[in-house]
């Protein structure tokens, strides 16, 4: 299995459209670099949901459910499918990430501003431990 971040804005769709819908299509990625994680992404792969802009914040979980396919809104694009795994007890926000030295290599503290990264197990479990306080 392998762990991921994909990031949104809470005002387009945040966690709890997640969870009302049940499964969302992940798409309108316009980076190459993330539509190459988009499409290393596996059936089974879990994702933190991260809110961005004013949130900053780990907010929940998704699992992959369906393998990169055509962005149905541009097909020179990928996207997945997703649907929630569960909320995390408490938030992990931005700077919470930043002060915690054994995250420090984490892509979303080198490079925040990509909308889909990779993150490491031990990463993943730390936020989810950070997430348990």
């Amino acid at each position: 299995m392998n762990y991921w971040l994909m990031k949104t804005e809470p005002s387009t769709f945040s966690w709890d459209d997640l969870v009302r819908d049940k499964k969302a299509v992940w798409d309108g990625v316009r980076n190459f670099q993330a539509r190459n994680n988009l499409k290393a992404m596996k059936k089974g792969d879990w994702s933190f949901i991260y809110h961005s802009m004013d949130d900053k914040a780990v907010i929940g979980i998704a699992e992959i459910t369906r393998e990169h396919f055509p962005d149905p809104k541009d097909k020179d694009w990928a996207a997945v499918e997703i649907r929630p795994v569960k909320k995390l007890k408490n938030p992990v926000g931005l700077g919470l990430v930043k002060q915690e030295k054994r995250l420090a290599n984490m892509v979303l503290v080198k490079n925040s501003r990509l909308s889909v990264q990779p993150v490491k197990k031990e990463e993943f479990d730390l936020v989810i431990g950070m997430s348990e306080k």
